[in-house]
């Protein structure tokens, strides 16, 4: 059994020996309260909400509502299982770090390095998401120019201090946050006739029912519609690997573990409903013009592509930093432990992992490269090989709680302040149900869903074997009794 860092006297990790602002001396808790509100309200909105569900709406008709809800009661379960772990012992591994001291150092490295590879290639995803709105608005500045100025743009911030990563996510999360709140009214006042204008005839409850009924392609559909929209919710996460920055980390994680409920019903499944009822779901412009978008042209909004344009482009430059924000920790995580290289686990005087930010944003850049380079090959390949890395994550965290419960319950009861529901029945629902989505993947060859189970499969296995050759290289001995980068500590949980 491995374990994992103590936290320092701010709920950080130690990167090292020194006091705060000397070089080295690790994480610093840079993340206001404000911060991390809206990092947790907005790690759940990503831009795969607006650009990706109008390709479950066609596939599912309404009834991508239920699929909404499934993938939503998933995340939830699983959020609330990584809370109590990371409540109990707040680090920026977060299950990574957590995964190393259940299963072993095996687990820790590959589920860390996986989520590093995830990440990184959705930072070339997000560039160049956001590089075709900005170059439609100034086509002067070629596409690739687009994608390396916000990825220069969005180091620098994650550069300068944890600060002014948050302070950024504040604000791209509170304009997403705004804007769904709006159109949810909006939207809400128009389905029950209460705006003025719009096509009464159109908009209504009866959008659920009517044009072939609630499940107008079968209840298979529903299936299939979770295969489509479960990676939007990939980012939920981010809270609890940012709550190690933050000056309580434990009353950090309780929060956004006990918010992700309303924040699912809200965002997800509030905002998809209001679509559903403007629009009858086989409606052409859903899928020509994209559900949001056409939404907001059926309320007779002005501009309504710009407008939609101008929030995706927010929430692309918000995944975009923190996903950056995410690599660099689970790096930097991931050197303290020794799966890494030390320069990963070294800070500056400001508590930055600079070296893990630039090896994160290096391999992004070439990410990139590829998607220009090679779209329909080696790009292609790179986001198949880490389109279920999501569920692989959620897997481990819920093998990583059944144990992690025993162990805190033995060490530090007091520490169990935030509890999964029904231990451990609930736990292993919510893991068959994952086992059952990745099988049901391989079934999907209409939507490439086999596709990306066998390559993520293949590249995991890849992770696997280097992290048991690692394992054999270090003697069979557990990860605490290996060679540590220069000034790691490792212990048991401690009391924070």
């Amino acid at each position: 059994m491995t374990s994992q860092p103590t936290l320092n006297k701010t709920g950080n990790d130690p990167g090292g020996p020194g006091e705060p602002g000397v070089e080295g001396s690790g994480l610093q808790a840079g993340l206001k309260n404000r911060h991390l509100s809206m990092i947790a309200i907005g790690g759940v909105i990503g831009a795969g909400l607006f650009v990706g569900s109008s390709s479950g709406i066609a596939t599912a008709g309404p009834g991508i509502l239920l699929s909404y809800a499934l993938v939503g009661t998933l995340v939830v379960l699983v959020m609330r299982m990584l809370g109590e772990m990371s409540a109990a012992n707040p680090t920026s591994g977060s299950f990574s770090a957590h995964a190393d001291r259940a299963l072993g150092s095996w687990a820790g490295f590959s589920i860390g390095w996986l989520y590093w590879f995830f990440w990184v290639v959705v930072l070339a995803v997000e560039a160049t998401a956001g590089a075709v709105i900005l170059e439609g608005w100034i086509p002067a500045v070629p596409q690739w120019g687009w994608a390396l100025i916000v990825m220069v743009v969005l180091t620098a911030t994650n550069l300068v201090s944890v600060g002014s990563y948050g302070e950024f996510e504040f604000w791209f999360a509170g304009i997403k946050v705004v804007a769904i709140a709006a159109f949810i009214v909006i939207g809400g006042l128009a389905v029950f006739g209460l705006l003025p204008g719009v096509d009464s005839e159109q908009a209504g409850l009866s959008n659920l029912t009517e044009h072939g009924g609630f499940l107008p392609n079968g209840a298979g559909a529903i299936l299939t519609g979770v295969l489509l929209v479960v990676f939007s919710f990939m980012g939920s996460e981010i809270a609890t690997l940012a709550a190690g920055e933050s000056e309580n980390p434990r009353q950090a994680v309780t929060k956004a573990t006990n918010s992700i409920i309303w924040r699912v019903a809200v965002f997800y499944l509030g905002s998809i409903a209001v679509v559903v009822c403007l629009l009858p779901w086989d409606s052409k412009s859903i899928t020509k013009d994209g559900s949001y978008v056409a939404a907001l042209d059926s309320l007779g909004i002005a501009h309504a592509g710009q407008i939609m344009n101008f929030i995706v482009l927010t929430s692309v430059l918000s995944c975009l930093n923190s996903g950056l924000y995410t690599a660099s920790r689970m790096a930097f995580s991931l050197g303290q432990r020794g799966d890494a290289p030390k320069a990963f686990a070294r800070t500056t005087s400001n508590g930055v992992p600079r070296t893990a930010i630039l090896a994160s944003v290096a391999f992004g850049f070439v990410a990139v490269f590829f998607n220009y380079k090679f779209p329909d090959s080696v790009f292609l390949f790179l986001v198949n090989s880490s389109g279920a890395v999501a569920l692989f994550v959620w897997l481990v965290i819920c093998f990583s709680q059944l144990r992690m419960r025993k162990i805190i319950k033995a060490e530090a009861p007091e520490k169990l302040v935030v509890k999964m529901w029904l231990y451990p029945y609930l736990t292993w629902a919510t893991a068959a149900l994952i086992v059952f989505i990745l099988g049901y993947m391989l079934t999907d060859t209409e939507h490439d869903g086999r596709q990306t189970i066998l390559l993520s499969l293949l590249v995991a296995a890849v992770v696997l074997v280097i992290a048991f050759v690692k394992k054999g290289l270090r003697g069979g001995r557990p990860a605490a009794d290996a060679p540590q980068a220069q000034g790691e500590e490792r212990s048991e949980v401690s009391a924070g």
